[in-house]
């Protein structure tokens, strides 16, 4: 699967900006999706992921109470809401899938994520 993120950009702390990501995939709905960011100098680190049929979620601790990943498999997209930005969350956002062999399936490693964006940036100013 072909993966297309978009909706990043320039906000002030404490906006709201929401990711969106298109797979190219009829069969997009037999894959769990993350969202992933990588900050300039960091490793790129685990943010969100849900199910392939939404019914589970999973969040990195930075991120919970502020992010919330939905997706529409009518429409092959995946969504990161980001709501209560901070200036740690400016980095580059990379959406990716794997292939889910059960409908509650998550993952929030990062090496069993097969098929990736090309990242959208988020700079969050102070």
């Amino acid at each position: 699967v072909q993966l297309q993120a978009s909706g990043g950009g320039l906000v002030q702390t404490g906006g709201s900006l929401r990711l969106s990501c298109a797979g190219s995939r009829r069969t997009f709905n037999t894959y769990v999706m993350g969202w992933f960011r990588q900050a300039p100098g960091k490793e790129r680190e685990f943010v969100a992921t849900i199910s392939r049929s939404g019914v589970a979620t999973s969040y990195a601790d930075s991120v919970k109470g502020r992010f919330t990943i939905s997706r529409d498999n009518a429409k092959n997209t995946v969504y990161l809401q980001m709501n209560s930005l901070k200036p740690e969350d400016t980095a580059v956002y990379y959406c990716a899938a794997f292939y889910g062999r059960l409908p509650s399936v998550t993952s929030q490693d990062i090496n069993v994520y097969d098929h990736w964006g090309q990242g959208t940036l988020v700079t969050v100013s102070s």
